[in-house]
């Protein structure tokens, strides 16, 4: 229908809620958690049960005393369960635990000190018409590792030889820009500040700029950073660089503590170089993203209600969520073309 011409997608990924709630979802950190608040009752109820054991013997206090034995029992009953959920916990690859359905995995959200337990949909939208070109379900709460999977997916719906994709902060990864470059997919995408230099009023390295003519770094003074040596960390290439001009430099308060200034290039630099390029051209991709990936999935949501997914376990649930793609897409093409000339294409 003429409708996925455009070779350029954004990407995204949003947490849906699985049919598992948060007390039947067991980690580390809420074992713990767990442990501490349980302890913590046993320790007051043994309180009350040794101030009980100085007052005077009544009726009343002995239903109080039995009463107290009895949240005792249950507590460590409790316990023991804990303890089990624990056992099983720590034998899981990645040390969780879903009762209900176990391949969800309790992720975090954007909201602070928020999370749900639920499934990781990533997906691929048409920025003309903001169709779903592509989709996958995972149990992986991040989206670190997801950039090159659904770009290449979408480059293989669309039959193109070349692809667009806008994806936000949260998918940045040298290796999987990489291999995005290597299938003629050209990413665009914000670099996360790790460094903490710049918030103790330092420059980064964004401050440098690399003259790829001579194989140097110019700095904020105007100094050429020269190459010196290559080493390898962990499977990567590194290329150092540094200038013996800083030790009588007026801006080393601003740059570094040490005697000199050392900049680390990667052997795929000019990769990553490309990728900034690009969004310093279209300053708008951003937000060109958020209105493009944000609008299919608060059309799902909105339709699938409170509890997302009804199904259990992945290949279900991947089922169900194939579905409601299915149903946005049929929706969205209607509400573009009308319902007659999509009934036409469906019969053709």
């Amino acid at each position: 229908m003429g409708l996925l011409t455009t070779a350029s997608v954004a990407i995204d990924g949003s947490k849906f809620k699985a049919v598992n709630t948060r007390d039947k979802n067991f980690t580390r950190g809420k074992v713990e958690r767990r442990r501490a608040q349980l302890e913590k009752s046993v320790a007051r109820y043994l309180a009350q049960l040794d101030t009980a054991d100085l007052q005077e013997p009544s009726e009343e206090l002995a239903a109080k005393t039995a009463h107290l034995k009895e949240k005792l029992v249950k507590l460590e009953s409790e316990m023991q369960r804990l303890a089990a959920m624990e056992k099983l916990m720590l034998a899981s690859p990645d040390q969780q635990v879903s009762l209900t359905d176990p391949d969800s995995r309790s992720m975090a959200t954007s909201g602070r000190g928020s999370g749900v337990v639920g499934y990781n949909v990533q997906v691929a939208v048409d920025t003309e018409h903001h169709l779903i070109v592509t989709h996958e379900v995972t149990n992986d709460g991040s989206d670190r590792a997801q950039l090159a999977n659904i770009a290449s997916q979408a480059k293989q719906v669309l039959g193109v030889d070349e692809l667009e994709a806008v994806a936000d902060r949260g998918y940045y990864s040298g290796e999987e820009i990489i291999e995005c470059h290597k299938a003629d997919i050209a990413v665009t995408l914000p670099k996360p500040i790790t460094s903490g230099i710049e918030a103790r009023g330092r420059f980064g390295k964004q401050d440098f700029v690399y003259l790829s003519d001579e194989d140097v770094y110019r700095c904020p003074a105007g100094e050429k950073l020269k190459y010196h040596y290559t080493n390898q960390e962990h499977d990567q290439q590194l290329r150092r660089y540094w200038t013996n001009a800083c030790r009588d430099c007026v801006l080393k308060p601003r740059c570094t503590t040490g005697k000199e200034r050392r900049i680390t290039r990667w052997e795929h630099e000019y990769v990553l170089e490309a990728v900034q390029k690009r969004l310093d051209k279209n300053p708008q991709a951003m937000r060109q993203r958020r209105e493009t990936v944000e609008h299919p999935f608060g059309t799902l949501k909105m339709r699938m209600g409170a509890t997302h997914f009804l199904m259990k376990r992945l290949p279900k649930v991947a089922t169900e969520m194939a579905l409601h793609v299915l149903a946005y897409n049929l929706t969205r093409v209607m509400n573009i073309m009308g319902v007659q000339p999509l009934m036409a294409a469906i019969r053709a």
